[in-house]
């Protein structure tokens, strides 16, 4: 008997999520997967590795706390923001409901909610990125088993960000019906478009947040959901028992320890400066035909012909990521600002790209 016909029905239609270490390549520069160049230096402090950890690791949450602007009772540790997105949609939706979701944006949500049998709709962005928003309520209004909403901001891939004022719109006509998930993985990098000041106005606001970006901790698999008490309640009710290693707890405090994150404000100054740079360098060239502003730690190019610029960039050990397949993004390449000799190697073998 094959194994297949013991899986349950909606994961033999699984497609595994194309993560970009499943993606593979063989690469001396790898920006495709908006990590940082080079990692912070740690050394482990606890060494009760014998010994379960804390369900909720406290030191962590009284940290992020402070960061974030909330209180630890506003806060739930898990293994990375992806476990956040399937823990949300495992909590809030029946076998019958679904999620709602705005391609081109994460992959992640629709994987999630597949594996679960949780039924997905989509709303696409504008030709802006921006959110429909009266697609959105009409969806909701036309659909009462839509559960979960989840919006990226700033949105992964495009790098933009939603308009305030849409998102406080959708939050305030889904109130009472839906849980609105807000992805913030790439807010460090801008700060002041958070929307974590306003959950005290909606308890059906989720926001989800990471280590693995800005504090260039990917490899630590830490992340955040910040939302109000009762909505945590609910999530703790399914999370593992025991989310966080010892080791990942360790390091996570160390990461949000005052000096720390005064060095990781100083790694988020060089990103942007990369950024702005790499930008109009790469908006000069003859091959290029739109950098589209980002707010993260990346930037997404369309070119006259990306699929020829991804293979020749990738043959050559540069790894990006391929954005053609997706929904409005023909020709679109994600880049990953790395270092500044990372970011010149990619222009040169851009450019030379011109010259064949």
């Amino acid at each position: 008997m094959a194994i297949n016909t013991l899986t349950k029905r909606n994961v033999q239609q699984l497609t595994p999520y194309q993560s970009a270490r499943r993606l593979g390549g063989n690469g001396d520069i790898w920006l495709n997967a908006n990590e940082y160049a080079v990692s912070p230096d740690f050394n482990l402090s606890q060494t009760d590795f014998n010994r379960y950890p804390e369900p909720q690791p406290q030191g962590v949450i009284q940290r992020y706390a402070q960061y974030a602007g909330v209180m630890p009772e506003n806060i739930l540790v898990s293994r990375g923001g992806d476990e956040s997105i399937e823990l949300i949609i495992r909590t809030f939706c029946e076998a019958d409901e679904k999620i709602l979701y705005c391609p081109p944006t994460y992959g992640m949500y629709a994987v999630s909610a597949e594996t679960c049998g949780i039924q997905t709709q989509t709303v696409p962005l504008l030709p802006d990125f921006q959110l429909d928003v009266a697609k959105i309520e009409e969806a909701l209004n036309h659909d009462n088993k839509i559960k979960v909403l989840f919006l990226c901001n700033p949105n992964n891939p495009t790098g933009t960000l939603c308009k305030r004022s849409d998102l406080e719109h959708i939050l305030h006509f889904t109130a009472g019906r839906a849980i609105v998930v807000v992805d913030e993985a790439y807010i460090d990098f801008c700060p002041e478009h958070s929307l974590v000041g306003a959950l005290a106005n909606y308890p059906h606001l989720a926001i989800i947040r990471t280590l693995s970006k800005a504090f260039a901790l990917a490899g630590l698999r830490c992340g955040f959901t910040l939302a109000n008490p009762e909505l945590i309640a609910q999530l703790q009710k399914v999370i593992a028992p025991y989310p966080l290693p010892t080791v990942v707890a360790d390091i996570a405090e160390q990461a949000l320890q005052p000096q720390s994150i005064a060095q990781t404000q100083t790694r988020i100054a060089e990103i942007l400066e990369n950024r702005q740079w790499f930008a109009q360098a790469l908006s000069q060239l003859p091959n290029v035909e739109h950098v589209f502003t980002s707010f993260g730690n990346y930037v997404l190019v369309k070119f006259t012909d990306g699929e020829k610029v991804f293979q020749a960039l990738w043959n050559k050990g540069i790894i990006l990521r391929n954005q053609h397949s997706a929904l409005g993004l023909n020709h679109c390449i994600r880049i990953t600002i790395g270092s500044r000799s990372e970011l010149e190697t990619v222009l040169n073998e851009i450019q030379f790209l011109t010259k064949e």
